[in-house]
């Protein structure tokens, strides 16, 4: 490849005929040769999957720490990751004396506790959130949430507190909770419309038809507008903000309309089984990261409270009464299994992330992607040492293979405040952390084999 001196922007597009088409990695987009040249720098990703009612400790936690840490039984899956795998153990989630799962699943993101309410919601903003914040600028959508089981908005779930605090972890303020989509067609509609295909001629035509409809849209209201009152323009401004944003991400979807992509179908719908349910989800979102729609995602394996049965892996109890599990060995070698199928699932994921090229790497290099419970020992409803692993490089900004063990009375916030900072999202606090986590706040450490 020939270095030239003068760079061009990633972005570059070549403009005609109403049109903008993104431009591939050109030699004049890579900065002139110097001693530490390198290939533009690759966008960071977020991905987090939620796991729920807890976690078997026993066979999560290595017993080592540092970089000499042993797979056990639930990471099995997850081994051929253990150089990208950050286990992280000794943190502690906001304690609540009542709501204990509605609150695992609202701390995980925001580290706030749940107000005791099935209306006024009220929590605090997630980490997802604030990076989107950020992203969603150059994307066309801000954040996938997603999640596998029924998004129960209405009534109460865990004595007193709504449906909604145990249905999703995701939080676009402190009373604003998201719905978790877990309908693989309805995915694929918010990311590519409801045009069937990621056909790029068939998508230019609908992208095309949409501009065309918010035309005639956008000159209705200016018609409108000559003819209204003062309070009547002051709405009529509020919309105009909010098609502009449809506009923007229009213009966005035209330039990335010709990028190379996989040819996918639409899904026709929620698959027969967990299992090809949550690759298919996994799948949706491998798609939306490699097309750059999204930088974000938020991803329920279940919700809390989920009575859900595993009889495909010989468990055919409800998930939730199992995890109470009183250390009966039979209840807890269930539950052992349930956790050792979502890290299967998981470690299909990360082949996937592994497997598409990104930039200089693959997804999975150019990713924070943090995998966990809102809940260490669901027979006691703890919120202390929870089970938490990081992956990806994080695009350089991450080093994996360790295990590091925390003192105890270490709050999750601290993680919060670090993930913000691997992601280029500087704030001096975060739900009462002012200081991030240390050693994950460094890159390359040499660390001691003990705690």
């Amino acid at each position: 490849m020939t270095i030239f001196k003068k760079v061009l922007p990633r972005r570059t597009l070549l403009k005609g005929l109403g049109a903008g088409i993104a431009l591939p990695l050109l030699d004049s987009m890579i900065p002139a040769l110097t001693a530490n040249a390198q290939v533009a720098k690759p966008q960071k990703r977020l991905g987090v999957v939620y796991v729920p009612n807890g976690m078997a400790m026993k066979f999560w936690t290595p017993a080592s720490t540092g970089t000499n840490f042993e797979i056990t039984r639930i990471f099995e899956p997850m081994t051929d990751y253990k150089d990208r795998m950050l286990v992280i153990t000794g943190l502690n989630g906001a304690s609540s004396n009542a709501g204990v799962h509605a609150s695992a699943s609202t701390r995980f993101l925001t580290g706030a506790i749940p107000a005791r309410v099935e209306s006024d919601l009220k929590a605090g903003v997630s980490i997802d959130q604030l990076v989107a914040r950020k992203t969603g600028q150059e994307t066309q959508v801000g954040s996938l949430e997603l999640a596998l089981d029924q998004n129960d908005v209405f009534g109460s779930c865990d004595i007193g507190f709504s449906c909604q605090y145990t249905s999703t972890n995701s939080w676009r303020d402190a009373t604003t909770p998201l719905p978790m989509e877990g309908n693989p067609r309805l995915v694929f509609e918010r990311l590519f419309g409801d045009i069937g295909t990621t056909d790029p001629v068939i998508r230019q035509q609908r992208i095309h038809n949409d501009q065309s409809l918010l035309d005639a849209v956008s000159d209705r209201v200016a018609e409108l507008n000559r003819k209204v009152g003062p309070s009547d323009r002051a709405k009529l401004d509020q919309y105009l903000d909010a098609v502009r944003d449809v506009e923007r991400r229009i213009q966005m979807a035209e330039a990335q309309s010709y990028r190379e992509l996989p040819e996918v179908a639409q899904p026709s719908g929620i698959p027969d089984t967990y299992e090809e349910h949550a690759k298919l989800m996994f799948d949706l979102q491998v798609l939306a990261y490699q097309t750059d729609l999204t930088r974000v995602i938020t991803f329920m394996l279940g919700r809390e409270l989920s009575g859900r049965t595993y009889a495909e892996i010989g468990v055919p109890d409800s998930h939730h009464p199992t995890s109470h599990h009183r250390d009966d060995p039979v209840l807890y070698e269930k539950v052992t299994k349930i956790n050792e199928f979502h890290t299967r699932l998981f470690a299909y994921y990360l082949d996937k992330l592994d497997a598409t090229e990104d930039a200089d790497g693959s997804l999975l290099d150019n990713m924070l992607l943090l995998y966990g419970a809102g809940m260490s020992d669901s027979n006691l409803h703890s919120n202390r040492g929870l089970p938490l692993v990081l992956f990806g490089g994080g695009a350089g900004s991450l080093q994996g293979g360790r295990h590091l063990r925390y003192a105890e009375g270490t709050q999750l916030t601290k993680l919060h405040l670090t993930m913000l900072e691997k992601m280029g999202i500087p704030v001096e606090e975060f739900s009462g952390a002012t200081e991030p986590l240390d050693p994950v706040s460094y890159t390359h450490l040499t660390l001691p084999t003990k705690a």
